[in-house]
C-alpha cells in the first residue's frame, strides 16, 4: 500500500475541469452493503439523568418550545447558573425533531462552553437526517478547524468513534459518512479519508461514487499525486464503488495535464468496455489533451469518432483545435474551423473569438482581428479583459499606440478591470514608441489603483529607457526594483546590456555580464548575440568570433539570430568568402539557415554584380527548403535590374506578386528604370501607376521620365498632376530633410 499525503491545492477552475469534477451533496447517496461479514452499529447508551436533572431538562425543553419566537438567550436566562454540559444531550433528546430549535439551542450551549464531541456528532446526525447537509458539513468542518493544533490521528479516531456510537439512535442516515468523507478530502486529510472509507466498510457502508470522485479529483489535481489517484481508482471498485463516466473523465483530465495523452485515450476505450458511456466531456478532454501536445490529426479523428457516436461537439472541443492552429500561426485554417462549427449549429463563445483575435494579431493581421472582434459584438458576446488585452497588444506591436490607448479606455468604460498584464502591454507599447513619459504615467496610475507592477513591467520600462539611451535612469530603476524585493531576471539584464551596447558602452556591457554570473543568472544566447552585434557593426569580427567560441564553450546553443548577426557582419565588410564559410559550417553542424542568412550573402553578391554567384546561392537556399521572403525578392530584383537582366527581374516580380509579397519603393524604382531603358514603356507605366496606388514615392528621375512621356503624348492633365505630385513628394520632401 502506497503512502497517502495531505493536500490543500484548489480544484481546477477551468471550464472543462469544473464539469468533470463537479458533485452535489444534495444528490449524494451512500451504498449500504448486506454482506454477512459486516458488523452492526453499536447501541447508544448515554448517561441517565437524575430526578433533579430530569426536572431541569423538562423545564428547559418546555420553555424553548413554548417561547420559540423569543431569543433563546432570553428564554434560558433563568437556567444559566444550573446548566451543565450533560444537560445538552438530554435536552436534544426532547427537541430532536425540530431542526431550528436544535440548532438555536446548540448554538446557545456552545457559546457557554465547547460541546463534547458526542454532542456535536448528535447534532450532525440530526442535521443529516432532517436534510440539512450544509449545517452538518459546517459542524464537521468546524470540528477540524478547532482540532488544527491537536494530534490529528487521535482527534480523528475519537470523532469517528462518537459518530459511529451515536449513529443508530440519532439519525441512521448513511449520508452523514459521505459528508464527513468529503470534508476530510476538502481539508486535505487524505489519510484520514481513506481510513474512514475502510472503517465504514466494516459496517457495510460504501461511500457514494460522488464522494469518491471528489477524492479522485483532489488527488489528480496535483501531478505529484496522480499515482495515488490511480491507486484509488484501482482499489475502490473491489470495495463496491462503481465508477461512472465522471470518474473516468477525472482520470483522463489528470493524465492530459501531465501530457500522458495515450493513457487518457486508453481510458476512453476502457470505460466503454466497463459499461460507462463516454459523453461530450470525455471526448473533449482527450481532444484538448491531443491539441496541447500538438497532435492535430489525432484530435480531428477523435472529433469525427465523437460525431459518429451521435455526440455533438461543444465550444470547448472546437476551441482546443482553434487554439492549436493559432499557436502554429495557421489562423486562416482556425477561422475555417469556426465556420465549420457554426455550420454544425455550435454557437461560438467569447473564449473562441478571443483565441482567434489573439491568433490574428500575432501574425500581424490586425484588420482580421478587429473584424472578428466586431463579429463577436454582433453576436452579443461580451469581450472580456483578455480579449481587449489581445487587441491592445496587437495594436501596440503594429505601432498603433493611439488606437491601443483608445481600446484601453473603451475597455475601462465598459466596466472591465485592467490587470497588471493589460497595463504592462500598454506600457510596453509606449516604451516601443519612445513615449517614456506616458509609460511612467501609466505605471504610476496602476500603482495608485493598488496594482503591483511585477518584474515584467519594470523590465519593459528598463528596456524602453535603454532604447532611448537613458541607461543611467534605467540603472536607477534597477536599484528601485531590488529595493522592492523583485528578483532581476535574464530579460532585465539583457535589456540593460542591449542599452549599454547601443550607447557604445561595450566595456560596461561585458562587466554587467560578469555581474550576472556572480548573481547566479547566466547570460543566454541573446546576451552574447547583443555583444556580438556591437563588435560586428564596429568591424571587430575577430572579437565577435571570440564571443561565439565562448558561447559554444559554455554549452550555450546559438540561435539563428546569432549566426545572422555574424553573417551580416562579414557581408557588410565585403568578407564574402568568410560568409560562405560560415554558411557551410552552419549546415555541417546542423544549424538551419533562414531567409535572412541567405539574404545577406545574396545582397553582397548583387553589390558586386556577381549574378552567377547570386543565382547559385538562391538555388542553394531553395534546395535547403528555406522559402524566400519579401526581402529576398526585393534584393534579387534590384540586383538583376542593376545587371540589366530585365527578363529575370520581370519573372521574379511576377513570382513576388503571386506569393503575396510587396515590392519596396527602391525595387519599383529599379524595375521602372530598367524597363524604360529596354523600351518596355507600357510595363514601366503600369508599375508606376501601381506604385502610386500603393502610396509610394518614386525617384525624381522617374517623375521626369513620365512628365516628358505624357507631355510628348499631349496629355496635359496627367502631366500637370504629375508635376504637382513631384513637387510635393520630391522637392518639398528634400527641403524638409535639409532643414531637419
Amino acid at each position: 500500500m502506497k503512502k497517502w499525503y495531505a493536500s490543500s491545492s484548489p480544484l481546477s477552475s477551468r471550464y472543462l475541469a469544473s464539469k468533470a469534477l463537479s458533485f452535489s451533496l444534495t444528490t449524494t447517496t451512500t451504498t449500504t452493503t448486506t454482506a454477512t461479514t459486516t458488523r452492526p452499529f453499536p447501541n447508544y447508551s448515554p448517561k441517565k439523568p437524575t430526578i433533579r436533572d430530569s426536572e431541569l431538562v423538562h423545564h428547559i425543553s418546555t420553555s424553548i418550545k413554548q417561547r420559540r419566537r423569543e431569543p433563546v438567550r432570553r428564554v434560558l436566562k433563568p437556567f444559566e447558573s444550573k446548566f451543565r454540559s450533560d444537560h445538552l444531550i438530554w435536552v436534544l433528546t426532547n427537541i430532536r425533531n425540530d431542526f431550528n430549535l436544535v440548532l438555536n439551542f446548540f448554538d446557545w450551549a456552545r457559546l457557554r462552553k465547547e460541546p463534547s464531541v458526542e454532542a456535536r456528532c448528535i447534532v450532525i446526525h440530526i442535521s443529516a437526517a432532517l436534510r440539512h447537509p450544509k449545517t452538518a458539513r459546517d459542524l464537521i468542518r468546524g470540528f477540524w478547524a478547532n482540532a488544527g493544533g491537536l494530534d490529528i490521528g487521535n482527534s480523528f479516531r475519537h470523532f469517528v468513534e462518537q459518530l459511529v456510537y451515536t449513529y443508530k439512535d440519532w439519525g441512521s442516515d448513511p449520508l452523514v459518512f459521505d459528508i464527513v468523507f468529503q470534508v476530510l478530502v476538502e481539508v486535505g486529510l487524505f489519510v484520514e479519508a481513506k481510513k474512514l472509507f475502510d472503517k465504514m466498510l466494516n459496517y457495510g457502508v460504501v461511500m457514494s461514487v460522488a464522494s469518491c470522485n471528489y477524492l479522485l479529483s483532489r488527488l489528480s489535481n496535483n501531478a505529484d499525486r496522480i499515482d495515488m489517484a490511480i491507486e484509488v481508482f484501482g482499489e475502490f471498485p473491489r470495495s463496491g464503488v462503481c465508477w461512472n463516466t465522471e470518474s473516468y473523465n477525472i482520470m483522463m483530465l489528470a493524465f492530459c495535464k501531465v501530457e500522458n495523452v495515450d493513457k487518457a485515450r486508453s481510458f476512453l476505450l476502457e470505460m466503454e468496455s466497463r459499461g460507462c458511456v463516454p459523453d461530450v466531456v470525455s471526448y473533449s478532454i482527450v481532444i484538448d489533451g491531443l491539441c496541447r501536445v500538438g497532435e492535430l490529426q489525432r484530435a480531428l479523428e477523435l472529433v469525427r469518432e465523437m460525431g459518429s457516436k451521435g455526440l455533438k461537439s461543444n465550444p470547448y472541443t472546437y476551441n482546443s483545435i482553434i487554439q492549436l492552429l493559432c499557436n502554429n500561426g495557421k489562423v486562416v485554417e482556425a477561422e475555417r474551423v469556426l465556420k465549420e462549427m457554426m455550420n454544425h449549429s455550435v454557437v461560438p463563445d467569447e473564449v473562441i473569438y478571443t483565441t482567434l483575435v489573439n491568433g490574428f494579431y500575432k501574425v500581424g493581421n490586425l484588420s482580421a482581428a478587429f473584424r472578428l472582434y466586431n463579429e463577436m459584438l454582433s453576436r452579443e458576446l461580451r469581450p472580456d479583459a483578455i480579449t481587449y488585452t489581445a487587441l491592445i497588444r496587437g495594436l501596440c506591436q503594429n505601432g498603433k499606440i493611439d488606437e491601443a490607448e483608445k481600446c484601453f479606455h473603451e475597455m475601462l468604460s465598459k466596466g472591465l478591470v485592467a490587470d497588471e498584464v493589460t497595463y504592462t502591454v500598454l506600457i510596453d507599447g509606449y516604451c516601443t514608441m519612445g513615449r517614456m513619459k506616458d509609460a511612467f504615467s501609466l505605471h504610476n496610475q496602476m500603482v495608485q489603483l493598488g496594482l503591483t507592477p511585477n518584474i515584467v513591467t519594470y523590465t519593459t520600462l528598463v528596456d524602453g529607457l535603454c532604447k532611448q539611451g537613458e541607461v543611467e535612469t534605467a540603472n536607477e530603476l534597477l536599484h528601485e526594483m531590488c529595493a522592492k524585493g523583485l528578483q532581476l531576471n535574464i530579460f532585465t539584464y539583457n535589456s540593460l546590456i542591449n542599452g549599454l551596447c547601443k550607447v557604445g558602452n561595450t566595456k560596461q556591457a561585458v562587466k554587467l555580464m560578469e555581474d550576472m554570473e556572480v548573481a547566479g543568472i547566466h547570460p543566454d544566447a541573446f546576451s552574447y548575440t547583443t555583444l556580438m552585434d556591437v563588435y560586428c557593426k564596429s568591424g571587430e569580427m575577430a572579437r565577435a568570433n571570440e564571443v561565439l567560441r565562448e558561447m559554444l564553450d559554455k554549452g550555450i546553443q546559438p540561435t539563428i539570430v546569432t549566426f545572422n548577426v555574424l553573417m551580416n557582419g562579414f557581408c557588410a565588410l565585403g568578407m564574402l568568402e568568410d560568409g560562405n564559410k560560415l554558411l557551410s559550417w552552419m549546415l555541417d553542424k546542423g544549424f538551419k539557415p533562414n531567409a535572412t542568412t541567405y539574404n545577406a550573402l545574396i545582397k553582397q553578391c548583387c553589390i558586386r554584380s556577381n549574378m552567377k554567384m547570386t543565382s547559385e546561392i538562391y538555388k542553394q537556399m531553395c534546395s535547403q527548403g528555406v522559402p524566400p521572403d519579401s526581402n529576398t525578392y526585393n534584393i534579387l530584383i534590384k540586383g538583376h535590374c542593376k545587371a540589366r537582366n530585365m527578363k529575370e527581374a520581370s519573372y521574379l516580380h511576377k513570382e513576388t506578386v503571386e506569393k503575396g509579397f510587396r515590392l519596396s519603393a527602391t525595387t519599383y524604382n529599379a524595375l521602372i528604370k530598367g524597363l524604360f531603358k529596354r523600351k518596355r514603356v507600357a510595363e514601366a507605366r503600369k508599375l508606376f501607376e501601381e506604385m502610386r496606388t500603393e502610396g509610394m514615392t518614386a525617384d525624381k528621375e522617374i517623375y521626369d521620365l513620365f512628365l516628358d512621356l505624357n507631355f510628348s503624348e499631349g496629355d496635359m492633365g496627367i502631366t500637370l498632376e504629375l508635376c504637382d505630385e513631384a513637387i510635393e513628394k520630391c522637392l518639398m520632401a528634400k527641403k524638409s530633410n535639409e532643414h531637419s
